[in-house]
């Protein structure tokens, strides 16, 4: 039972940030393997759900604006999207900015929501697996000492 609350709490930590997520497993002294799915599930169910809400009140507002989608004003942030796109925010915002941000920055310029969805996954799991490596490692050092 302990290990199954200790996994529901790290996926709940995991929706609001990946970040977090990891060392609150290693604090609860969640398998490695565990706690990587746990973190990486829980931000991908954080990113889902910013997608799908997101999405549908993006839509609403540009409809209420009178905008259709696609033309909406052009600055200097969608120079920047053009240029990196989907990719670049679906493997990069787990870690910079965090995946539910990262979604809402996405829905926000008009990506796809399942082109950033799998972009956003794909991202939060070799995030997942690179910081919960290095924090079993670092964890595994501090011992020695």
């Amino acid at each position: 039972m302990e290990l199954w609350i200790s996994f529901v709490t790290v996926l709940g930590v995991g929706v609001i940030e990946l970040w977090l997520a990891i060392p609150t497993g290693a604090a609860l002294q969640l398998h490695p393997v565990l706690n990587g799915l746990a973190s990486a599930l829980g931000a991908i169910i954080g990113a889902l759900l910013v997608i799908f809400l997101g999405d549908r009140l993006r839509n609403w507002i540009l409809k209420k604006r009178g905008k259709a989608k696609g033309q909406e004003k052009r600055g200097w942030i969608y120079t920047v999207w053009d240029k990196y796109g989907v990719i670049g925010l679906g493997l990069l915002s787990p870690l910079i900015t965090g995946a539910p941000l990262g979604a809402a920055i996405g829905i926000s310029l008009g990506a796809s929501p399942g082109r950033l969805l799998f972009w956003m996954a794909l991202g939060i799991v070799v995030w997942s697996l690179i910081l919960t490596t290095i924090t079993t490692l670092g964890l595994t050092q501090l011992q020695v000492f």
